[in-house]
């Protein structure tokens, strides 16, 4: 019986050692889980952080961007308006041209016109006399 006792016993302590050592296990693994939840934690918050600066940066960028294009659009109207006030101005000096040189050429065709209607008339005058 003495040998049954002494292997009782050694079963008891071998059993017991495998669950002393599953505890410490258990405790490493939720120490380990709370260790990672505490750094995700951290590392949330700063990219949080980063994030919220890259979003400022590109709102002053495209801020400036927009004054920039602003600034370049009403430089562009302003210089537009000032070749379109040229192309007018040069529009209408060759208009003008064009007329005066219109008017003498209709002035010359009606003088041309009314010296040889009156040539008719004389021919027409000597033959019914």
């Amino acid at each position: 019986m003495k040998f049954n006792l002494k292997v009782i016993l050694a079963a008891v302590l071998l059993s017991a050692v495998p669950v002393a050592l599953a505890q410490d296990v258990g405790s490493d693994v939720k120490k380990t889980a709370k260790d990672t939840g505490t750094e995700t934690k951290k590392v949330a918050k700063k990219t949080g952080n980063a994030t919220e600066k890259a979003g400022d940066k590109t709102s002053d960028a495209t801020k400036t961007a927009a004054d920039k294009t602003g600034h370049a659009t009403k430089t562009a109207a302003k210089t537009t308006g000032k070749d379109t006030e040229k192309a007018a101005d040069k529009t209408g000096d060759a208009t003008k041209t064009a007329a005066k040189k219109t008017g003498s050429g209709v002035k010359k065709g009606t003088k041309a016109t009314g010296q040889e209607m009156k040539k008719a008339g004389d021919k027409t005058e000597d033959t019914v006399k």
